[in-house]
């Protein structure tokens, strides 16, 4: 465990961050006393009937959708079209 003043994190939190990301254990102290401690976060597991239930939203909205009956390229010329004066 690596201890640094606040004066010390102040100037290179950046670099506390990279440690503390690589998985070394920070402490900040103010007047020698531990305050802060700097650990990785822990990245949230997706929930899978969440995400399940978000991806069959997705699914039925565009099943909902119209067809359009236009190409790619006709839809470029009418918008270049519609920009002239």
């Amino acid at each position: 465990m690596t201890h640094y003043s606040v004066a010390e994190a102040k100037n290179g939190l950046s670099g506390l961050i990279d440690k503390a990301m690589a998985g070394e254990e920070v402490v900040i102290t103010r007047h020698g006393k531990p305050v802060v401690e700097l650990r990785q976060a822990a990245s949230p597991k997706p929930d899978r009937a969440a995400r399940a239930a978000a991806d069959a939203r997705l699914i039925a909205g565009r099943k909902a959708m119209k067809p359009i009956n236009i190409t790619s390229v006709e839809l470029l010329n009418l918008m270049y079209e519609s920009d002239e004066p």
